[in-house]
């Protein structure tokens, strides 16, 4: 990118391209990392933040106003607005696996040129499962996909097949980088947009996954 960004202003910049996608009246679940700042941009009243260990109405912390006990997934602290809902997890799964949630916004590992995601196991790293990101991948009506284009190495994250343990066989709906923003149609990547600053040769030299320019 020709501006350099901290890596806060990155993860920012992507929160508030996914919020864009976000319509008026969703119900969204927010996965760890750079989805959870996505509510920050997501302003309509009528949006509803879902978290699966059991809040319905899920909003930004106040200052001042922590609740130790009210945490989303992450274990991260959370509010809650007019009119949220608590409810046990197997109330919130069920919600999920029935297709009660019309966006899940989720972070990834990979992300393979046909849409299939991993995002939950570093092999030769300990676990604790895979929580419930395999859930929203089949029940949630729709899937984003929030992430740095490259690892820590420099290594594209966009790959042809992924080397990671995949989350689902099924296939995300876009993907969101700080560089690009990619729809899957038909099974195969689709580059539909750049990110500010970026150029489709740096999205090309930094993407390993084949994909169709519709620029």
């Amino acid at each position: 990118m020709s501006t350099v960004l901290s890596k806060e202003q990155i993860q920012h910049s992507i929160a508030a391209r996914v919020a864009q996608e976000i319509q008026a009246s969703s119900v969204v679940n927010l996965g760890i990392g750079i989805p959870t700042l996505v509510s920050q941009y997501a302003l309509d009243p009528s949006i509803s933040f879902h978290t699966e260990n059991g809040l319905l109405g899920v909003t930004d912390v106040h200052e001042g106003y922590i609740d130790p006990n009210l945490v989303n997934a992450g274990k991260l602290p959370v509010g809650q607005g007019l009119g949220a809902s608590f409810f046990d997890s197997a109330e919130s799964f069920a919600m999920i696996r029935g297709s009660h949630i019309d966006i899940a916004i989720l972070g990834a590992l990979q992300v393979d040129e046909t849409g299939i995601i991993a995002n939950w196991s570093v092999p030769g790293k300990n676990i604790i499962g895979v929580g419930g990101a395999m859930d929203l991948l089949v029940g949630a009506r729709k899937v984003i996909v929030t992430m740095s284009h490259t690892s820590k190495d420099g290594s594209s994250k966009l790959l042809k097949k992924c080397t990671y343990p995949i989350t689902s066989t099924r296939q995300v709906d876009m993907i969101v980088t700080e560089l690009a923003v990619f729809k899957v149609i038909d099974g195969r990547l689709n580059l539909i947009e750049l990110m500010n600053g970026a150029a489709l040769q740096e999205v090309e030299r930094q993407t390993e996954a084949d994909f169709i320019v519709q620029l």
